[in-house]
């Protein structure tokens, strides 16, 4: 028998980039309602870009934090309530408010050389009694040693786990094993990889992680998120059940909650276009996609030269006003 492998869903976080954040609190509960009868051990939801997203910058969401939190641990029965947290968008007090409404799990996401912004975070969470993991994003833009250094500073912050995070769905297979045994022997915690499908390779990418000792792997229904979207949950669990892990996720039942449940909120397929494979070869953050389409639209520019040149900025998660600036230089030398 191999080991077992915790499942977090973020169908009902990253998956509201594929909507723009518009999943009222009731879609939220009902999702969340079949996830935990299907077996889901951790249930991420929220505005896209975690707590406090909700903005003029980030998009609004539907309803508020609060809103979106009750609703969903009304529900619950058996899977643990998690949000995640970007500092700088979310704060302290919006952590508060998420956990006496019921989130139990806060995932600090910093970029991949920036953990010390999310030490008082991880600190506070932990002093309340929450579950605390440190979420390393964009790890394409950093070699293996400095990843470690950084995975090192949320384990002394006293972090539970650390996601090695591939949020541009910029890596390889190969690429992923490295980072994810490295920082497992470094820090002796429970390891997790969150992975985007702009490449293809969310599944391999994922399977990689596993294989070089991730004990807890992301997925979301139908692959619903930002870019290209996320490993295909559904798919995930039949791979993982057919090699012989332990999941708890009762495949039939993941199979009805993506088509029968989530299928029907879906905007449109989550598919591999133009535009998200440029996400993926140029490894900028995957939210950037709906910012970039409207610029394009607006300033007369392919979206894709908008990408490209985000990248070579190598731009990260929180500069997504850069992408107007960007449509306009671009339509000048047209």
């Amino acid at each position: 028998m191999k080991r077992k492998i915790r499942i977090v869903d973020t169908t009902l976080r990253d998956g509201m980039h594929a909507v723009s954040h518009q999943f009222t609190p009731e879609i939220m509960a009902e999702i969340a309602q079949r996830l935990d009868e299907a077996g889901v051990d951790t249930i991420e939801i929220g505005q896209g870009d975690g707590i406090g997203g909700s903005s003029y910058q980030y998009g609004f969401a539907r309803a508020t934090d609060e809103e979106y939190i009750k609703a969903v641990s009304k529900v619950l029965k058996n899977a643990k309530l998690d949000v995640l947290l970007l500092p700088g968008i979310g704060t302290i007090e919006d952590l508060k408010v998420a956990h006496h409404y019921g989130a139990k799990v806060v995932r600090v996401a910093t970029h991949v050389t920036e953990a010390d912004v999310g030490e008082q975070h991880i600190k506070f969470a932990k002093s309340i009694g929450m579950e605390a993991i440190g979420f390393l994003m964009m790890s394409h833009m950093a070699e293996v040693d400095k990843i470690v250094e950084q995975a090192k500073k949320f384990a002394s912050y006293g972090a539970d786990a650390i996601y090695v995070t591939d949020s541009a769905g910029a890596l390889t297979p190969n690429e992923i094993a490295a980072r994810i045994k490295a920082v497992k022997e470094a820090t002796g915690l429970p390891i997790g990889h969150h992975a985007h499908n702009n490449l293809g390779l969310a599944i391999g990418n994922t399977l990689a992680a596993i294989e070089a000792g991730a004990d807890i792997v992301d997925g979301t229904c139908k692959g619903i998120g930002a870019g290209a979207g996320n490993a295909q949950l559904e798919v995930l669990i039949a791979v993982l059940t057919k090699l012989g892990y332990e999941t708890g996720v009762d495949l039939y039942k993941i199979m009805d909650v993506a088509d029968d449940v989530v299928v029907p909120h879906m905007v449109r397929p989550q598919v591999i276009d133009k535009n998200s494979l440029s996400i993926g070869y140029a490894g900028v953050y995957g939210s950037f996609l709906l910012h970039a389409l409207r610029a394009s639209e607006r300033f007369k520019v392919d979206t894709r030269d908008i990408l490209m040149e985000m990248g070579k900025r190598k731009t990260v998660g929180g500069q997504e006003d850069m992408i107007i600036n960007v449509a306009y230089e671009l339509s000048k030398q047209k």
